[in-house]
């Protein structure tokens, strides 16, 4: 094993999320204000995922007020506290893009029966 990959290796999360593309999840992430700290729900679907190891993130995108909002979530962040699926999609792309210029029903993904 070479030198970078002994380094991040406790930085790795054995209970890491298993989220796919096209999956609707609820992200649990710790927001500190000031001397506080809370948890804030996240809700949307995955459009993207990339890298790997301790580099890998997951892109979530959400409509809020008729806007799109989209976060890019490191798996492996001590600040993603957890990650729920709420539901799993069917999918034909590796990155869902093409959701960025729909909006309505038009943005939804398939739920995939199970």
């Amino acid at each position: 094993m070479d030198a970078i990959k002994l380094m991040t290796q406790s930085c790795i999360k054995e209970d890491a999320p298993q989220v796919e593309i096209g999956d609707t999840v609820v992200v649990s992430v710790k927001i500190r204000e000031g001397d506080k700290e809370r948890i804030q729900a996240f809700e949307g679907t995955v459009i993207a995922k990339r890298g790997s190891g301790v580099a890998e993130s997951f892109t979530v995108r959400r409509l809020s007020y008729g806007v799109g909002v989209e976060r890019v979530f490191p798996v492996h962040s001590p600040n993603v506290a957890g990650v729920k699926v709420v539901r799993k999609g069917k999918i034909r792309r590796a990155k869902l893009y093409y959701l960025r210029g729909r909006v309505g029903k038009a943005a939804k993904v398939k739920e995939a029966l199970k």
